[in-house]
């Protein structure tokens, strides 16, 4: 009798805080944190190392505390190599954070940028973009990759209004994959009949090769805000995670919730696709990977993530240097190589998750 009592006088925050206080590993997780941190540290090093033309650390030294603008290897360090791993890293994290918030939005582990039409609707604007403006500005190019990103993902959820009881794991893949092939075969349309085949061929290979330092400023400011902002919403996302009956109960308001996320990935996939091009399956892989290690607490699934996707995207461009010198394999592949096999894993579980 006393229980009942006790728990009709508890608030829909004070079971909120007590849910997620079960679900918190503070201190094992802090160590996870703090290694990925380290870890993303080393291979960003090992990234201005290798390349076309192999640094040595005493180069890299050099030209970090003495740049000299007449020396070659400096001005490869510092024009190429840092702005292009730090591209990677931003982009790695924004993909992996994208996946992170759609699969908690949607309940559905196969949810992710690349497979929901988010990443070919970018694409798909870009082309647009580039067919009536040839010489669109850097800024401008965002703009149109917001917008595509939008447009795919709408497409792919209106879908959900036409299907018997909503988009389930499979069907939310199928349709996904149809938009992606819909909006590619445009792409590929407009570039050959507009003639931007050429300027389009960077962003269907996918890479951050020949990215310049203001580009990266710029989307590295957006990468930030969008993971803050996911961070606010951390604590909801946990709860939403859990299903939508309990998250009612506990008194979220799942409409602005799920609006302000789906903002934040529209806003992340399509920075990130308007300067890495259409690098696929970071935001379904990490995800898991990050659960299955952390567990299901938002409040660190979503840094830890953004760490983990930071670390692939730059071991995946060491890769594309190194793998067949001195050309360069594009990041895309070599992502899809290690995302395919995992979709088709998680596809044969009936989307059921890895668990």
């Amino acid at each position: 009798m006393m229980d009942e009592i006790r728990r009709k006088q508890l608030t829909d925050k004070d079971i909120q805080k007590r849910l997620m206080r079960r679900l918190s590993h503070s201190h094992p997780t802090a160590w996870i944190f703090f290694t990925s941190g380290v870890i993303l540290f080393l291979l960003m090093l090992l990234s201005l190392r290798f390349g076309a033309a192999e640094l040595t650390w005493e180069m890299i030294g050099e030209a970090i505390w003495n740049f000299d603008a007449t020396d070659t290897a400096h001005v490869i360090l510092v024009d190429l190599r840092i702005p292009r791993v730090l591209a990677a890293a931003v982009v790695g994290a924004s993909l992996a954070v994208s996946g992170v918030i759609m699969q908690a939005l949607t309940l559905n582990p196969l949810a992710s940028p690349s497979i929901m039409g988010v990443t070919s609707g970018s694409a798909f604007m870009i082309a647009l973009g580039f067919a009536l403006f040839p010489q669109l500005s850097h800024y401008q190019l965002i703009f149109w990759s917001f917008t595509g990103a939008a447009l795919g993902a709408g497409m792919v959820f209106s879908i959900g209004f036409f299907t018997q009881r909503g988009l389930t794991p499979v069907k939310l893949a199928l349709a996904g994959s149809a938009v992606s092939a819909l909006l590619q075969s445009l792409s590929t349309m407009i570039a050959i009949h507009f003639d931007v085949a050429r300027d389009m061929s960077f962003w269907y290979a996918g890479g951050v090769a020949g990215v310049r330092i203001e580009s990266v400023t710029v989307i590295a400011l957006i990468g930030i805000i969008g993971l803050f902002a996911s961070l606010t919403l951390s604590r909801s996302l946990t709860i939403l995670s859990l299903g939508e009956e309990m998250a009612r109960g506990l008194g979220l308001r799942i409409g602005w919730i799920k609006l302000i996320s789906l903002l934040i990935v529209l806003v992340l996939t399509g920075a990130a696709v308007s300067i890495a091009g259409a690098v696929g399956f970071i935001g379904l892989v990490i995800p898991h990977m990050t659960k299955k290690i952390v567990g299901l607490d938002y409040r660190w699934v979503l840094p830890i993530s953004a760490l983990f996707g930071a670390s692939l995207l730059v071991l995946a461009d060491i890769g594309a240097r190194v793998i067949n010198p001195p050309y360069e394999t594009p990041v895309g592949t070599l992502t899809a190589l290690i995302g395919v096999p995992f979709f088709l894993f998680l596809a044969r579980k009936g989307g059921r998750g890895w668990k």
